[in-house]
């Protein structure tokens, strides 16, 4: 028998939770609510399991298909459990002219792992844009955000984070 998605209290905050997001909307525009209510799924179980997907979708009356479908548009949704860190090293113009390529060939070094790979403690992604250019080189690490980097800023920040 497989483990229930939720435990108890999980199970509280979900149903709390995908209530008042559909709240929002008229009954007849509920999947109005998709990244929310994905958002909320996360929130509670660290990535977006298949049976949560697929209880999303029943919740806003779309198939467990279009609720795969956004999940998979959008990058701060993970469809594979994550290490406990995200991080999203930017790689635009702005932060590659000020070396982001040698800060995440730096971090693929000290982490050991490559960019798209991930381990219980770390997932290392390449991302698009995380719209500091002004700040360049920056990352974030499970969406908090990390400016004007050099080696010893990434230093310091991975130390915390041990």
């Amino acid at each position: 028998m497989a483990e229930p998605l939720f435990t108890p209290e999980e199970q509280k905050k979900f149903d709390a939770g995908i209530a008042e997001i559909i709240s929002h909307y008229p009954s007849d525009r509920k999947s109005a609510g998709m990244l929310p209510a994905l958002r909320l799924l996360q929130e509670i179980k660290g990535w977006l399991p298949p049976e949560g997907l697929r209880l999303v979708a029943k919740h806003l009356e779309v198939t467990p298909e279009r609720a795969y479908e956004v999940a998979s548009f959008y990058v701060m949704y993970h469809l594979k459990k994550p290490g406990k860190y995200v991080i999203d090293v930017c790689t635009n113009l702005s932060c590659s002219l000020w070396g982001a390529e040698k800060m995440l060939a730096y971090l693929e070094e000290k982490l050991g792992l490559k960019a798209g790979e991930a381990n219980e403690k770390f997932t290392l992604r390449e991302t698009e844009c995380l719209a500091s250019c002004g700040t360049a080189p920056c990352l974030q690490i499970n969406e908090d955000h990390h400016e004007s980097l050099t080696r010893a800023k990434l230093d310091a920040i991975l130390a915390k984070l041990s």
